[in-house]
């Protein structure tokens, strides 16, 4: 007769902390966000009664049009849920092209459009395919911090250049020169940049991918908020290398972050690479979510997102001067996305020259949340704070008044 042996219930597995398991050594490359501490902080603010004025998270406080929301709806109804190519569906690539053609003017083969689980998912297509393990990718100093942890993420070697304002914060083509080593791969940017709201001019950026290219490295543009500019008309990185690969998203222009959608476009002959690792990685982006995304591209959603672009430009063009009246240092006017990146040195009230404990205590002290500088970079990070016009405007008067208060002004 088989035994059948049975589960000794007196001796548990052993704790996963007694077990001293070690984690990947690329998990210590990569650093926690220190805005979650502000958020965190905030949070526990708000729920002891303080009114919190939130100008921390880049969120937009606008989310999808009717029109979305009904086309996922509808899509949910009609059984429309089931896995996509993992390139993506077919009509959303299609309308995607024809949002380049229409608002941009350059023409890009639907076959080249890679939809992805939001942009940050298609940043890591990007490093799996391009990164290997030692290769260095220069980007600017500030940036957005997971820029430098996806590359971190696959054995990579980012290089953060210290930008200026003189440079409106970004790559130059004197930067890849004099920064280019023979273990230099590309680079990674951003224009609209975050955090500090600056976009490449056309010459800027054409002289930086053309030194990238002579090279023969890769380009890596992140063009989230591309749709959130403000004084001139958007200049893509397709305008000048067919061969640079731009990353999009529905998340900040399109106001629908929590739905994880985002797109990529890259060469021809990297379709396959990047359809391959896809495939293997996350299978295909929401269903849903890409069925409702196809109603971004209605007329009608447009002309609300136009709209919501212009409230968004009309709260800037109130928070940088007053920012500055209040003796936050704003060298640069920020032209898109919605972020003000303000040197606080010269504030009596900074004085420690520490933005992380400033941050702190305009929080404890106005209910005011903004982020230090120190999940950007390494270019005086203490001296630098981000500040979010992702709320209402009245709500940022209000910040503005209580900052006054706090600092004498």
């Amino acid at each position: 007769m088989s035994h059948t042996p049975s589960l000794n219930i007196e001796s548990p597995i052993e704790p996963l902390a007694a077990r001293a398991l070690q984690v990947a050594q690329r998990v210590h490359a990569i650093e926690p966000f220190h805005v979650m501490e502000v958020v965190k902080a905030a949070s526990a603010l708000a729920r002891s009664g303080v009114d919190v004025i939130s100008m921390s998270v880049g969120e937009p406080d606008f989310t999808a049009t009717d029109l979305v929301a009904e086309a996922a709806v509808a899509a949910i109804r009609s059984g429309a849920t089931q896995y996509t190519d993992a390139l993506g569906l077919a009509p959303l690539r299609e309308a995607i092209a024809a949002h380049y053609a229409g608002a941009y003017g350059i023409e890009v083969d639907p076959r080249r459009i890679v939809v992805t689980a939001g942009a940050s998912a298609g940043l890591l297509l990007a490093c799996a395919a391009l990164v290997g393990v030692g290769d260095e990718v220069l980007m600017p100093d500030p940036c957005y911090p997971c820029n430098r942890h996806f590359v971190s993420a696959f054995g990579g070697a980012p290089v953060l250049v210290p930008s200026d304002a003189a440079q409106r914060y970004q790559l130059t083509a004197l930067d890849v020169e004099q920064r280019w080593s023979e273990r230099t791969r590309g680079v990674i940017v951003a224009s609209p940049s975050n955090p500090t709201g600056t976009s490449m001019t056309g010459p800027q950026m054409q002289q930086m991918l053309a030194a990238v290219r002579a090279r023969g490295g890769f380009a890596i543009v992140d063009e989230i908020y591309q749709g959130l500019s403000y004084d001139h008309a958007p200049v893509s990185a397709l305008h000048f290398d067919a061969d640079v690969i731009t990353v999009n998203s529905f998340s900040k222009y399109f106001n629908m972050t929590g739905w994880r959608l985002g797109w990529l476009v890259v060469p021809e002959l990297l379709v396959p690479v990047f359809e391959k690792l896809a495939q293997n990685l996350f299978i295909c982006p929401s269903t849903i979510a890409q069925h409702a995304a196809l109603a971004c591209f209605h007329p009608d959603s447009i002309a609300i997102y136009e709209q919501r672009r212009r409230e968004f430009q009309r709260r800037r063009d109130f928070l940088v001067p007053a920012l500055r009246e209040l003796g936050f240092q704003v060298p640069v006017m920020p032209d898109g996305a919605f972020y003000v990146y303000a040197d606080i040195s010269v504030l009596a009230h900074a004085a420690s020259g520490d933005s992380a404990a400033f941050c702190l205590d305009v929080l404890a002290k106005t209910g005011v949340a903004i982020v230090p500088g120190a999940d950007f970079g390494f270019a005086a990070p203490a001296r630098h704070v981000r500040l979010s016009y992702a709320t209402r405007l009245t709500r940022i008067e209000e910040a503005v008044e209580r900052l006054g208060k706090l600092l004498g002004r």
